[in-house]
């Protein structure tokens, strides 16, 4: 999750966050794939933590396979 700190006067309702009211001059956690979307905004968000690289994709592991039982 990436942060953000709201810059504007007033509190306001972020809908995405859940319908959270937001003070002014508060972080909050975002998406990271929303990120963007806030800071585009530099008249109402300010950049605090950027999203994190992509991490190493998850390590699958595979079931043991039983031995074939010969017939």
């Amino acid at each position: 999750m990436a942060r953000v700190r709201f810059i504007g006067a007033e509190p306001v309702t972020v809908p995405e966050l859940g319908g959270r009211a937001v003070e002014p001059d508060e972080v909050v956690e975002v998406p990271d794939d929303r990120y963007e979307g806030y800071v585009c905004q530099p008249q109402t968000w300010e950049a605090v933590e950027e999203p994190k690289d992509d991490p190493a994709p998850p390590v699958r592991k595979s079931a043991a396979k039983s031995p074939r039982k010969e017939v």
